[in-house]
């Protein structure tokens, strides 16, 4: 017998309501499950077997059979689909679905939703850093009537196994910073960026969803009709096998995500009305950032009472140029290294150096008029109203280079 993979969703991102067909005898069919758990995964083939086989253990014992689980794989290098398709004659319960032309955790989880049978649905991490055990409390919860119940490391029985200080931190500042831009969203739920949770299909059918980054639960509490909501507690584990998938970028969404939320869609639309590649221009801000201390540096230098003490004009045209020269050279090789490689070698260098010197020449006389309006007329501290003077142009900088210093004109 052989088994086939779940044909991927098309089309947005919303989940139906369960509709019921009737058999040859004019009843209405039974449903084929009543739990749905989606397993979103990448390279975790070294976990998956284990995962799976405890899960099965712990529904099977809970619901006899009632239920499903649903591998959505990101067509992993490491085969963690196929994996999962060589489980399956062990698991009946067990589906897989591979995505080839999408990524991203949250999607994964909502195409996996849009698969599943089931009137509860529910999401588990595939490394075992979620212990399944704790199912069983969220099922019960779920039996007595909540919509929606959260897997929560700051109620009563969670906590972290061994995080360090700076991941603690970084964990609470989240939280906070999400209370303050989206109160009555994130303020439901002492933990808002777990990734263990389960919620009635009632809560969120029809609701286009528009999630970024990887906290689905936000996107769920943001647009969902969520009535009651409870909390268990689990202790999160650490990963045993795999490489762990928490980067900066991760933080980065998560504020993106509540903005967006919060703005009702009013970011996304001024974002495709200007087409602004956020992703690139983050990257455009960290090189200027560089740029600033290389300036900062510069006309401390050159300017400073206690040096060689030039004056303001002549400090700042030395200062900026030099900025110019290192904005340019790590933004080459790295902001737009995509586009700069389809443009190799160093007269086509110089060429993008020249119109990236040209453009920064127009930021930097209005760079100069804003620092000298604010120190001579403003009477603002010189090197803070440099920083405002910077802050202010870098956006016509990075618009206009992209526009016309990183452009592939040339190819063979």
């Amino acid at each position: 017998m052989s088994y086939s993979l779940v044909p991927v969703p098309l089309g947005s991102l919303q989940i139906n309501e369960l509709i019921y067909t009737e058999d040859v005898l004019g009843t209405s069919s039974t449903k084929s499950a009543t739990f749905s758990l989606i397993i979103p995964t990448y390279n975790e083939s070294k976990n998956l077997e284990k995962l799976v086989e405890v899960l099965s253990q712990i529904l099977n014992s809970y619901w006899e059979g009632n239920y499903e689980l649903i591998i959505v794989d990101d067509d992993s290098p490491d085969r963690t689909w196929q994996v999962g398709l060589e489980l399956m004659p062990h698991y009946p319960k067990l589906r897989v679905m591979r995505r080839q032309q999408e990524k991203g955790l949250s999607t994964a989880v909502i195409r996996g939703w849009q698969a599943a049978q089931g009137e509860i649905l529910g999401v588990i991490d595939g490394d075992l850093q979620h212990p399944p055990e704790t199912l069983i409390n969220m099922l019960n919860e779920m039996q007595n009537g909540a919509d929606l119940v959260v897997a929560s490391r700051h109620v009563e029985g969670g906590g972290v196994s061994d995080w360090g200080f700076i991941r603690r931190v970084l964990s609470r500042g989240a939280q906070m910073l999400g209370l303050i831009i989206l109160p009555n969203v994130i303020g439901r739920v002492s933990d808002p960026m777990s990734g263990y949770f389960m919620v009635r299909r009632s809560a969120i059918a029809n609701c286009l969803m528009n999630p970024l980054g990887y906290k689905i639960l936000i996107e769920v509490l943001g647009r969902g009709n969520v009535g009651k909501v409870a909390e268990v507690g689990y202790i999160f584990q650490e990963r045993q096998e795999g490489e762990s998938k928490v980067t900066w970028r991760q933080y980065v969404d998560y504020i993106m995500h509540l903005l967006r939320l919060r703005s009702r869609g009013r970011i996304s639309r001024i974002r495709e009305r200007l087409r602004v590649p956020i992703k690139r221009f983050l990257k455009f801000g960290i090189v200027g950032f560089s740029g600033v201390c290389v300036d900062m540096a510069i006309l401390y230098l050159l300017s400073d009472a206690s040096t060689l003490h030039w004056g303001l004009t002549r400090s700042k045209i030395i200062s900026s140029e030099v900025a110019v020269i290192n904005n340019f050279l790590w933004n080459d090789l790295w902001t737009f290294s995509d586009i700069s490689s389809h443009q190799k070698g160093w007269r086509k260098r110089i060429k993008r150096f020249l119109k990236f010197n040209f453009i920064c020449l127009f930021g930097m006389g209005l760079n100069l008029i804003i620092l000298n309006l604010l120190y001579n007329y403003a009477h603002i501290n010189q090197y803070l109203a440099n920083l405002i003077a910077i802050a202010i142009v870098t956006i016509w900088n990075f618009w206009f280079n992209l526009k016309l210093s990183w452009r592939v004109t040339q190819t063979k």
